[in-house]
């Protein structure tokens, strides 16, 4: 049986300097917006066959998936936007990937900290690397994850982290 992959995006840099009235209105800055380009394009070089998006609307996410989906060659019309993504604990996007049909074999989870970091340490079984700061999904970092049983029996300590790759700053500005 081939295993489920799955890929948690952070959404990239978003501006604070935005006349945005809430934190669900902030934009991607410039940074941010190159970010989300380069990370479309890694995954494209990485990803073969076909991948179900599923992202927070919040802005900043959903102009991270629009563009990653680009790279991607997915229709923005193809892109799941669920509003419980938004600021969602682990156990709420346990229940988001749960509702997943089981044929969807790799997804593109884009979505917002401290839910992606708790989800990705639920799921995965061995110690995850931080950043000097003690983060582990920096803006526009993407965790890939195989899982060895489908979306509906996601389990503490099922999945097997085969990659965190995390943008550097200097390949950002």
């Amino acid at each position: 049986m081939k295993p489920y992959e799955l890929y948690l995006l952070r959404h990239a840099k978003s501006d604070w300097e935005t006349d945005a009235v809430t934190d669900f209105q902030r934009p991607l800055n410039k940074r941010g917006k190159k970010a989300a380009r380069q990370i479309g394009e890694y995954l494209a070089n990485k990803i073969s066959g076909s991948i179900l998006i599923v992202s927070s609307p919040a802005l900043r996410a959903w102009q991270t998936a629009v563009t990653v989906s680009q790279a991607l060659n997915v229709p923005e019309e193809e892109i799941t936007f669920i509003g419980e993504i938004y600021m969602a604990t682990a156990e709420e996007l346990v229940n988001v990937l749960a509702k997943i049909p089981k044929n969807e074999k790799k997804v593109l989870l884009i979505g917002h900290n401290p839910g992606l970091e708790e989800l990705l340490d639920f799921i995965v079984q061995d110690e995850i690397p931080e950043t000097n700061d003690g983060k582990i999904l920096t803006t526009a970092a993407l965790a890939h994850v195989q899982l060895t049983q489908d979306w509906q029996h996601l389990d503490n300590g099922k999945g097997k982290l085969q990659e965190l790759h995390r943008p550097r700053k200097k390949e950002m500005n």
